[in-house]
């Protein structure tokens, strides 16, 4: 499959070449000619997969295809839960839509909001934002959005953690009944599905097949501990392997924080990463974590979504992940571009079903570290 096949314009198809793609991704193949076709499409991929484009692309195509469109009004509206990935985002529609005579901009919080009044003043096609700010824009009926066509929601399982579900009501009450939707998630809970109810049309679904294996360049090893001693066993292995780098997973924000606080008290430089962590403090620890002045970053698994460490030499699962994908891509942080990594689980009696799912899927044996004073 080409992109020419996708019925793509011409515009876009020399965007694409300039860029040097030639195929699209699985979720672009799937979600393009349905968005095309103006259906409502909730989408379950991972960062990573080409999603932005999946959206991106027919959006613009639409938008510049549309004689009835108002120059001047906000036509799409993309809701981003960060400032890094509503950056990411516009450099796609920057890239894309340069010759589409649409004009785009982004607005986030954190920073003066003058330049961004500015640019919407004098008129903006699409829009993509961080729920705070535009809440911000409309209460000052800045931002108007009673002319959307087209709605993205963009990674809403990190919206939802990152406790933004009443923000995300508060705009979608103010959009057109008549409008397009695209619901995009990496992962499918509860809380997904009935916040896709209340907002989707009779979607079509689209989904990335989760990733199963793991980089061969990744050396995995688990230690079985009892869960009040992982702690202790995490100092002891930072300081036996004398481990200068280490990106350590929990499973809740709580947890985070607590490793973090012991990892300090214990003179290692730690930060912990999470949702409920302003987004200068997350971008301060991802900065110090990446220039090595921060020795170990704790991080949720969709906090670290994006993080992207050059030579990132161990990843430590302190606690296993309840779904077995989740494990395949936190260890995928390391054994990155030609260099070796360690994965090193640390596994309760509580969780060894989740390790046996984990075999199950990587269909690999992960070798036990049986001396360890801390065997449990």
């Amino acid at each position: 499959m080409t992109f020419e096949q996708l019925d793509l314009s011409k515009t876009l198809l020399e965007a694409l070449a300039k860029k040097g793609y030639s195929q699209p991704t699985p979720i672009q193949e799937q979600s393009i000619p349905h968005i095309l076709a103006g259906k409502d499409i909730f989408g379950c991929a991972q960062t990573g997969t080409g999603k932005t484009a999946a959206f991106a692309l027919p959006i613009l195509q639409l938008l510049a295809a549309d004689k009835t469109t108002d120059r001047r009004s906000i036509q799409a509206l993309i809701l981003a839960p960060t400032r890094e990935l509503a950056l990411q985002i516009s450099e796609n529609f920057e890239a894309y839509g340069q010759k589409s005579g649409l004009k785009h901009t982004v607005i986030f919080g954190g920073v003066n909001q003058n330049p961004q009044i500015q640019t919407i003043r004098n008129g903006v096609n699409i829009l993509i934002a961080t729920p705070g700010r535009l809440l911000d824009l409309m209460q000052q009926n800045i931002v108007k959005l009673h002319a959307i066509k087209y709605f993205v929601l963009d990674e809403a399982d990190r919206m939802l953690d990152m406790g933004f579900i009443r923000d995300i009501n508060r705009i979608i009450a103010k959009l057109p009944k008549q409008r397009q939707t695209l619901f995009f998630s990496a992962t499918v809970s509860p809380e997904i599905k009935a916040l896709s109810h209340t907002i989707l049309t009779k979607p079509v679904h689209v989904s990335v097949t989760p990733v199963s294996s793991a980089s061969e360049l990744v050396s995995q090893s688990v230690y079985y501990v009892s869960k009040e001693n992982k702690r202790a066993l995490l100092k002891h292995v930072l300081d036996e392997q004398d481990i200068q780098h280490a990106l350590v997973f929990t499973r809740t924000k709580h947890g985070a924080d607590k490793v973090a606080k012991e990892l300090t008290r214990n003179g290692i430089k730690a930060e912990a990463i999470h949702g409920n962590k302003s987004q200068n403090a997350r971008e301060r620890a991802l900065k110090g974590f990446k220039e090595r002045s921060i020795r170990v970053l704790v991080a949720t698994d969709i906090a670290s979504r994006g993080i992207d460490v050059e030579k990132l030499s161990h990843v430590i699962n302190f606690e296993i992940p309840e779904v077995a994908e989740t494990y395949v891509h936190r260890i995928g942080r390391t054994g990155r571009a030609g260099s070796e990594g360690k994965a090193l689980s640390f596994c309760a009696t509580e969780e060894v079903a989740y390790m046996k799912s984990i075999t199950k899927l990587i269909n690999k044996r992960i070798s036990v570290v049986k001396s360890h004073p801390f065997e449990g």
